[in-house]
């Protein structure tokens, strides 16, 4: 048997998220079926490095594939991707370690979401637009609440008696770029919905609809706010899986171009 790490991009939009599921269409599903039918075996593991949500993409997910076969990294890289549907691509194949795990040995993980100032007839997909004028400079202002190792049960449907609610935060970047508003949050690991609702609180700081001393209090005590705030998924991209060694992704940049227009 041989380990391979796999790097994968993919457009969540048609998917159910990353996991397999009964009766659903998912990204894992659709990897674990071609690489049966290249492998022409059912004997493999394909195991990834975090969850994504329905509709959330990736730039750069991790997986781990160990199986029985002769096949060279590129060539098992080319064969994958004949078999897989155009909105999921398999960037690289490397072996690795029969020790790696994609998901045990990440110290850490980024996201990327993007918001759009105005509407957009072909980033509809990959945007949040928001109508409303968003303070940015508001929205910088409260990213100090949520960095650190915190508390974050009142941003997930996790139970916190199943599974600790608490997450060490690295960082929040916010950024423009032409039309969009960039938002990067690096941490040890995300809780369900956890960055999708950190953005939609972030996002109603910014339309001046809620206090950074409002936002505070969500991290004092449980609260049901935070879960009515969910930015959509089509905004989200899991941007980087970190492994010891790794470098940090560079500066802020967006994964399409909506430039600013004068028109309304």
């Amino acid at each position: 048997m041989a380990r391979f790490k796999l790097t994968i991009e993919y457009e969540g939009t048609r998917y159910s998220g990353w996991q397999i599921q009964k009766n659903a269409r998912t990204v894992q599903g659709e990897l674990t079926e071609a690489c049966r039918t290249v492998l022409s075996s059912v004997e493999f593991e394909l195991y990834g490095a975090g969850r994504t949500d329905a509709g959330v993409h990736a730039l750069r997910q991790v997986a781990h594939l160990e199986a029985k076969t002769m096949l060279a990294p590129e060539i098992l890289r080319r064969k994958i991707n004949d078999e897989l549907p155009a909105d999921i691509n398999v960037l690289d194949v490397g072996k690795a370690s029969p020790q790696f795990h994609a998901r045990h040995d990440a110290v850490s993980r980024s996201y990327l979401y993007q918001i759009s100032r105005r509407r957009t007839a072909f980033g509809k997909r990959y945007v949040w637009w928001i109508k409303d004028e968003l303070d940015i400079h508001k929205m910088k202002s409260a990213t100090k609440l949520f960095t650190g190792l915190r508390d974050f049960r009142s941003f997930t449907a996790d139970d916190p008696e199943e599974k600790s609610t608490k997450v060490q935060i690295e960082e929040i970047e916010i950024g423009e770029s032409g039309d969009l508003i960039l938002v990067r949050i690096v941490g040890s690991h995300f809780l369900w919905r956890m960055v999708r609702q950190i953005v939609g609180v972030l996002a109603e700081i910014g339309r001046g609809t809620l206090t950074v001393e409002q936002a505070g209090s969500f991290m004092e005590k449980k609260s049901e706010q935070p879960a009515q705030l969910t930015a959509p998924p089509s905004g989200l991209f899991l941007e980087r899986i970190y492994y010891k060694g790794d470098k940090k992704a560079g500066p802020l940049s967006p994964v399409l171009t909506i430039s600013r227009e004068t028109g309304s």
